[in-house]
């Protein structure tokens, strides 16, 4: 009888290498039993820093802190067993250096076995994209609509609605790509800047808000799944688990109410 072979993670240069190939397919989980579900259609599981405001019930991605990211990363890794997981870094943990985005980045890689971290910014970010790439550490790049600093953008604002911009925000997906970036989210665009993008970097662009053109696709679990409450124009519900929840819910307080439940199948004599 011949050994089952081992399941093998997607790796970093697997996900590079689909530029203009097949569509890659992320999704975002924080929990190990929702991991295991999106781990077997899923080519990346992106623990979000989205996390904050799904889970956690913040108003914004800021409050969100490196335990947070650790402990949410740790469980998608206990589920998971062949997605690659990318964990966000935190507003705050790697802004202020290359070398405190360093210390930060490495921390969570060591502490979760994730096998990248994602960093939002352009241009601005380059060189410390350049820091860590050059140190080992894999980078997801995030550009366009990036939360992390919707208080200086005056909030959630589709990006390259005047085309005057677009040359801004090309050179900064072009910058995070050539600082070292194996993949680069691309939030909240036009359309067309995002076909745009997609030309002209060599690495794969992944769009939430952007294009179908786009080298792959993420959205948010909860959203998709009809479990959040009201969802941005570009998510498309792929499912309606909300109300079914809550009817299960329902049915639950109603059978305790009137001692319908438990049932001799669920008590032990």
């Amino acid at each position: 009888m011949s050994a089952q072979a081992p399941i093998r993670r997607v790796t970093v240069p697997q996900i590079a290498a689909r530029k203009n190939d097949q569509p890659i397919v992320v999704l975002t989980a924080y929990t190990a039993p929702l991991a295991a579900l999106v781990d077997d259609h899923a080519d990346v599981i992106l623990v979000g820093d989205s996390l904050g405001m799904v889970v956690h019930g913040l108003e914004s991605t800021i409050g969100v802190t490196m335990e947070m990211m650790i402990l949410h990363g740790q469980a998608v890794m206990r589920g998971s067993r062949r997605a690659m997981v990318v964990i966000d870094m935190p507003f705050g943990s790697y802004e202020e250096s290359p070398e405190q985005a360093f210390r930060n980045c490495a921390r969570m890689m060591r502490e979760t076995g994730c096998g990248a971290v994602k960093l939002e910014g352009g241009a601005r970010m380059a060189d410390t994209i350049r820091f860590l790439t050059r140190r080992g550490i894999p980078v997801m790049g995030h550009v366009g609509l990036t939360p992390q600093s919707t208080l200086t953008m005056g909030g959630f604002k589709t990006q390259g609605r005047d085309q005057d911009s677009w040359p801004a925000h090309i050179e900064d997906a072009t910058a995070v790509a050539e600082a070292g970036a194996f993949s680069i989210v691309v939030e909240g665009v036009m359309e067309g800047l995002a076909d745009r993008i997609t030309e002209a970097v060599p690495v794969p662009t992944i769009g939430i808000g952007a294009s179908a053109r786009c080298d792959g696709q993420v959205l948010v679990l909860d959203d998709m799944l009809g479990l959040s409450g009201r969802v941005p124009r570009f998510v498309k519900k792929f499912g309606d688990l909300g109300p079914r929840a809550s009817a299960a819910i329902a049915e639950y307080a109603a059978a305790v109410r009137d001692r319908s439940f438990p049932t001799e199948e669920q008590v032990y004599r």
